[in-house]
């Protein structure tokens, strides 16, 4: 549903321990070229999720990030995500085409982690 929107390029979606409801949907999106990312933008995408999927898909937290971790044959590796979203130590990266991807994830983002 996120890649629908016309601002999101490529995303990926985990489920998150959550203190509330057990699981959360926390999203990643890679915006397009020339979209800014705003507090606007991402209530927008959560909207978007809602009125595609139902409002029980919306995400809990969209993060906006420059590039998504991915093995060497590009299979988006979303268990390193769900370690950054649970706020827990990143785990093995050894498989990841571009190792430092997991370091310009976690740069980008908020020191708490929340935003959206």
């Amino acid at each position: 549903a996120l890649v629908g929107h016309p601002s999101v390029a490529e995303s990926a979606v985990v489920g998150a321990a959550d203190v509330t409801t057990g699981q959360a949907i926390v999203a990643f999106v890679i915006l397009r070229g020339g979209v800014a990312e705003s507090p606007e933008l991402v209530e927008e995408l959560r909207a978007h999720v809602g009125r595609t999927l139902g409002p029980i898909a919306k995400p809990k937290q969209i993060k906006v990030v420059g590039e998504l971790p991915k093995t060497r044959s590009g299979k988006i590796m979303r268990r390193l995500l769900r370690d950054i979203a649970e706020g827990r130590e990143v785990g093995d990266t050894t498989t990841l085409a571009d190792s430092t991807v997991m370091s310009q994830i976690q740069a980008q983002l908020p020191p708490n982690g929340d935003n959206g």
